[in-house]
């Protein structure tokens, strides 16, 4: 919901009211993964997407319906359906969509204000009710005092690890949707092909810091999408910034008195992605080097050298696509293999 924070924003202070719809659960080659929103506003507005096209129609007439009645509905849109195709959902997949009055939702404008921010909350929804799970407390409820036990000790596990999920709580489905601070993305490295890197790093959601020990090269006219710039040597700056598991860490100076003991700090922490620009020369090298300065073969095989899938890429742009590539198919287990080739589902648990 994320991208439709500033919208729904401006309707509140606007005072106007709207039906929220949410994807709540998928299967098969759903669109969408859940927590995507769609909000359809009284004048007929519309921001969002819960489909990518497929079935927009049929939620905002829903939508509508919400708000004539002020009662929450739920909907689920697929191609076992009678009228899937009328509705437009020929992925093959299925999506069940929660539809919701404004009215429903517990303290949308601090909801809405953090998640603008950055800050971490999550939301707990059943049909007819909400619950607001924060860092260190929580406000509505869901109707019953044990469901909101439950419900809010599961959230609060969500919401460390930033995921969103359909959990049980006494034998009810609830949907709990996490929005923690953006993962981090840190780039290594003011160079040209950085500069790609950070702007495909805002377009996945990333907070993306730029690093280089020159402050000629590192400077915001340079590096206009990343979210900040450090001049500092690497290794220094790592060993003092926060790395967690969604870290991302792209090495691209491919220069011994950099990489070496910025590498030897990077393999050390939990970060989800260490990636190292190079030739196999240069990257092979570069393995003997930290081998010689201590650093475990448990460790060096964290290490993803050279960066990138292999897509052919020369330019810097083609190159952050096969960084991004990589980064998303060791989050989510892909393979990297073309899909015209396999078999098994498009999108895996």
């Amino acid at each position: 919901m994320r991208d439709i924070v500033d919208g729904l924003l401006a309707w509140r202070a606007a005072g106007t009211e709207f039906a929220l719809a949410t994807v709540v659960n998928t299967w098969r080659s759903a669109p969408r993964q859940p927590g995507a929103a769609m909000a359809v506003n009284a004048s007929g507005e519309v921001i969002g997407s819960v489909s990518g096209g497929c079935v927009e129609g049929a939620v905002y007439a829903a939508a509508q319906e919400v708000l004539e009645t002020h009662k929450a509905q739920t909907q689920v849109y697929g191609v076992s359906d009678g009228d899937a195709f009328e509705v437009g959902l020929t992925c093959g997949g299925t999506i069940e969509v929660m539809i919701q009055p404004s009215s429903a939702l517990t303290d949308p404008d601090e909801v809405l204000r953090a998640i603008a921010a950055g800050h971490p909350v999550a939301t707990v929804t059943v049909p007819d009710a909400q619950m607001v799970v924060w860092p260190s407390s929580v406000s509505g409820s869901l109707g019953d005092p044990e469901l909101d036990r439950q419900a809010a000790q599961q959230a609060a596990g969500l919401l460390a690890h930033g995921r969103s999920a359909i959990v049980q709580a006494c034998d009810r489905e609830v949907f709990v949707q996490s929005y923690a601070a953006p993962p981090r993305m840190i780039v290594f490295g003011a160079i040209d092909f950085a500069a790609a890197v950070a702007r495909i790093g805002r377009f996945l959601g990333y907070h993306v810091t730029v690093c280089d020990a020159r402050p000629v090269f590192a400077t915001p006219a340079r590096f206009p999408e990343a979210d900040e710039i450090v001049v500092e040597w690497p290794h220094r700056y790592l060993e003092t910034t926060e790395v967690d598991e969604r870290t991302v860490l792209c090495v691209l100076t491919h220069d011994p008195k950099f990489d070496i003991p910025l590498l030897q700090v990077a393999l050390h922490t939990p970060a989800r992605y260490i990636g190292a620009m190079g030739s196999r020369r240069t990257c092979e090298d570069r393995v003997q080097r930290l081998r010689e300065a201590g650093v475990p073969d448990a460790a060096l095989s964290r290490l993803r050298a050279p960066i990138g899938l292999d897509l052919g890429a020369r330019t810097p742009e083609e190159t952050a696509v096969a960084i991004a590539a990589e980064m998303v198919a060791l989050s989510w287990g892909g393979s990297g293999a073309p899909l015209t080739d396999l078999t098994a589902p498009i999108h895996g648990s």
